[in-house]
């Protein structure tokens, strides 16, 4: 037994009359298509509801899947304290997921539980839900800081789990939009957030799965948008599978993006194996090596010589003079499928000479980058790679000195330093540029700071 259903549901506590206290009304549309989904859900008798959420446990490199028997929860942080939930877990799938997980060598789990509480990413939709429906046990899982392709792979583990337990399993992906769309809501405006929720809704109403792996992270970000890992990890679920979809709402009432659509299962369609279709052909590394820019060449070399032998490379000696000669700074950019995967580099040389620096930081970027997991030998073949040569940093009087496209920037207080290379996605302003630097020093943005620029060479 597969998924039999899924649905796309937001979760606005304010949905919930006891916390509304009236304003539920101002977004009608989606309360009716809630009951909708509902009725349906009960009319399929689903053994176990799965629910993703972006309110329960994240962990920037792992998938945290809440462990235990059973987990209560309630409104009292929306002033509703006397609505109670208390929910037994599937814990036969729940290990059947962890099991897969740790035979894929993939980082998903019940490690790390930090608060057992039910949230109201997963007590939102429930509230409907128990109306009609009772005899079901839950598996409750939150979403990570992993790429896009990650969240789609680990729905075709809870796919492959639900299929070898034999459960009749109803997934819910709960998620709000962007939280941008109007300029009186709570994030205020920004251009992307209608365009994510056009987007969203357009991708979802065809079941275009594969589309939802295109959304960059820089456009997700601006867009302040909420569920979409919920959605990618519900589609991998439906992997290789023909789905039927429904629109059944959406509104832009509060500033924040509402949207419920439904899918069913129609049978096998290969042709939607979409993370197959992304990674597409797999290229012989040493022939794409053998065509890189020898800075990408020397770094692609030096992170495959450590993932897949632990050893450290030595320095060719067939390299440019300019890369044993010189001593420089040096930033290695790792990215796989479009998303981030690891940057690591250093401001000032460190190393006996430029080749030794990117030997060094490919390793950092691809191993130690602490927001990522370590790359592991299968992903080699998909990740592109750059390296950023820094020049030497000279000071500023003011912001007035810097171009976001040609400059990097340095902020400093005391022993505090944070860097951001230039022309970066998603990264249009001088003020945005030094926001961010700071936020990397850990300097708070009221805190004046001194400035460098420095300008890069980039090797793509």
């Amino acid at each position: 037994m597969s998924v039999i259903a899924a649905y796309m549901v937001p979760h606005p506590p304010m949905i919930i009359p006891q916390i509304g206290k009236g304003a539920e009304e101002q977004i009608q549309k989606t309360i009716e298509a809630y009951r909708q989904v509902a009725e349906e859900i009960a009319s399929l008798r689903p053994e176990t509801i799965i629910v993703s959420s972006p309110h329960s446990v994240m962990y920037t490199d792992y998938f945290h899947i809440s462990p235990g028997r059973e987990a209560s929860g309630d409104f009292a942080d929306f002033r509703a304290e006397d609505l109670r939930f208390h929910e037994t877990y599937d814990v036969e799938l729940v290990q059947a997921i962890c099991s897969l997980a740790e035979q894929e060598d993939f980082p998903a789990g019940t490690l790390g539980q930090r608060d057992p509480r039910l949230d109201h990413g997963t007590m939102v939709p429930l509230y409907f839900i128990r109306q009609v429906c009772s005899d079901f046990r839950l598996v409750r899982t939150g979403l990570s800081g992993l790429s896009l392709a990650d969240h789609y792979a680990f729905g075709r583990i809870i796919q492959e789990a639900v299929e070898r337990t034999g459960r009749r399993v109803v997934y819910i992906a709960s998620g709000d939009l962007s939280h941008k769309l109007q300029h009186y809501g709570p994030y205020g405006y920004a251009p992307e957030g209608p365009e994510y929720d056009w987007r969203i809704m357009d991708v979802c109403s065809r079941a275009a799965f594969g589309e939802l792996l295109d959304f960059s992270e820089s456009f997700c970000d601006r867009a302040a948008e909420c569920g979409h890992r919920s959605f990618v990890i519900m589609a991998g679920t439906f992997d290789g599978i023909a789905v039927e979809a429904t629109q059944l709402s959406h509104e832009d009432i509060t500033g924040v993006g509402y949207g419920i659509c439904t899918f069913h299962p129609t049978g096998k369609d290969l042709s939607r194996c979409f993370l197959s279709s992304l990674n597409g052909p797999v290229q012989d590394t040493e022939v794409q090596s053998e065509s890189s820019d020898p800075y990408v060449k020397l770094a692609r070399a030096s992170l495959e010589s450590y993932i897949l032998r632990r050893q450290v490379l030595k320095v060719p000696d067939d390299l440019p003079q300019e890369l044993t000669s010189r001593r420089a700074g040096a930033f290695v950019s790792i990215h796989e499928h479009g998303q981030l995967r690891g940057c690591i580099g250093t401001i000032a040389p460190t190393q006996g000479c430029l080749a030794e620096e990117i030997i060094r930081n490919a390793i950092s970027a691809s191993t130690r980058d602490p927001r990522f997991r370590p790359i592991c030998k299968d992903e080699l073949p998909f990740l592109e790679i750059s390296v950023d040569v820094l020049g030497d940093a000279e000071d500023i009087e003011s912001e007035a000195e810097l171009d976001v496209k040609r400059y990097g920037v340095i902020v400093s207080k005391g022993l505090r330093r944070g860097l951001l290379l230039p022309d970066l996605e998603g990264v249009d302003s001088v003020e945005q540029q030094i926001r961010i630097a700071k936020q990397k020093a850990g300097i708070a943005p009221s805190e004046k700071v001194s400035l460098q620029r420095f300008e890069v060479v980039r090797h793509s």
